[in-house]
């Protein structure tokens, strides 16, 4: 079993192609990629968010709180089998600071524990201490699966420091149904595929190099939620569907029909 912990900034901004191209030119100067990137390839990441019945977690982040929180499990494997890895992660924003803990265990673990609250053997104190933390999110919000988001991912590491770290994510796929995670990967984009979503973590500023590059090409900050925009589309594509329904001459809409969608 493995313990990752982490605790930086992650500053999003959403690219067209051009913008992309143009940072790709001399992101090589300066960074390495990721082990799982050489020779410019991608990796796929595959999760599942966790929600209460009435999406309070989803909702509570989208009305920027200065604290925040997150349940998710992902994998690097699609579909995954029982016996893959998987990472559940409970991941905090507070003031501005991103931090995620996480531990990892089969899905079939995963399984047994959401079902039963069965851990597997722990073997390191600290990872002990994250399942104390999982129960306690877990006993404060009866969640369930809600949202499926996959994307395939280039990573990059600072040369002169392994703490900075870029990404690009494209090909960003949202559904809320089949949500499980040895499904296989579709749903529907929720960027254009020309498009890619880019974020830079740090711990301190970000070097001079990426931000004189960014000025040069109109790259700008941008807040932007994968999570966050799945369950804003979810949301209008219901009020449209209220709208259709009323225009149609129904006065009287069943709830339950519209939200049928998310089961």
């Amino acid at each position: 079993m493995a313990i990752n912990t982490f605790a930086r900034k992650e500053v999003k901004f959403l690219l067209e192609m051009y913008q992309y191209e143009g940072l790709m030119e001399v992101i090589h100067e300066y960074m390495n990629p990721d082990q799982y990137c050489i020779g410019g390839r991608e990796y796929g990441i595959y999760n599942i968010y966790y929600d209460t019945p009435d999406d309070f977690l989803i909702r509570e982040s989208l009305s920027k709180p200065y604290y925040k929180e997150k349940l998710r499990l992902r994998s690097y494997y699609s579909p995954a089998g029982p016996d893959d890895l998987v990472f559940l992660e409970v991941k905090k924003k507070i003031g501005g600071i991103v931090t995620k803990r996480r531990v990892s265990m089969t899905l079939a673990e995963s399984d047994a524990y959401f079902a039963t609250r069965q851990k597997p053997e722990a073997k390191k104190y600290i990872t002990e201490q994250v399942f104390r933390e999982l129960d306690v999110f877990l006993d404060h919000y009866p969640v369930a699966p809600k949202q499926y988001i996959s994307y395939q991912r280039e990573a990059f590491f600072g040369k002169d420091n392994n703490d900075f770290r870029l990404t690009f994510d494209r090909k960003i796929t949202e559904r809320r149904f089949d949500l499980r995670l040895d499904y296989e990967s579709y749903g529907n984009y929720i960027i254009g595929e020309d498009q890619r979503l880019m974020e830079v973590k740090v711990s301190d500023a970000m070097p001079d190099w990426l931000v004189q590059k960014m000025s040069e090409l109109k790259i700008y900050k941008t807040s932007f939620s994968k999570y966050g925009r799945a369950y804003t589309n979810f949301v209008r594509e219901i009020a449209q569907n209220r709208k259709h329904i009323y225009i149609s001459g129904v006065s009287r809409v069943d709830d339950r029909i519209l939200m049928n969608r998310s089961v």
